[in-house]
């Protein structure tokens, strides 16, 4: 459902895919979206899933389907994200059967629900005056090749 008041989803929800993504990785944001406390109104996705390399893909489909026979979870919320002209990805392959088209929207349409969303609120003294920029957004992006040092 399309919904323009609908919020960003939180940290916990998302997993961006590149070649290096781990099984572990997979596998915690699978258990997520399948376990009992799932029904929160939570949205889990990966994205860019079709840069999983092969073991890892096939880790994905083997945790998430023993997940939805084995957990009796059937209201989850997991949605996998990927580049339609990867053909070569497995992700693709196993998931064909719940494949959906994405629609459409334009481009003002996705910046002006990102710049809704994305505000820092008014009166408060964000993150985001770290960062020099004419506007002020409460969300950045912070790559590391070690994780967990601080940010």
């Amino acid at each position: 459902r399309h919904s323009e008041t609908a919020p960003l989803p939180s940290y916990d929800e998302v997993l961006v895919c590149t070649a290096d993504t781990e099984e572990e990785e997979v596998e915690l944001l699978v258990r997520r979206a399948l376990s009992l406390g799932s029904q929160d109104q939570k949205i889990y996705c990966l994205l860019g899933a079709d840069k999983l390399v092969y073991k890892v893909s096939k880790r994905l489909e083997s945790h998430f389907f023993h997940l939805v026979q084995s957990s009796g979870v059937t209201n989850y919320r997991f949605v996998i994200f990927c580049n339609a002209k990867a053909h070569n990805s497995y992700v693709i392959t196993a998931f064909d059967a719940y494949k959906v088209t994405f629609p459409c929207y334009s481009k003002a349409e996705i910046q002006t629900y990102l710049r809704m969303h994305l505000q820092v609120p008014s009166g408060m003294a964000p993150v985001a005056q770290a960062f020099e920029e004419p506007y002020q957004q409460n969300v950045k992006f912070v790559f590391s090749t070690r994780a967990g040092m601080g940010k």
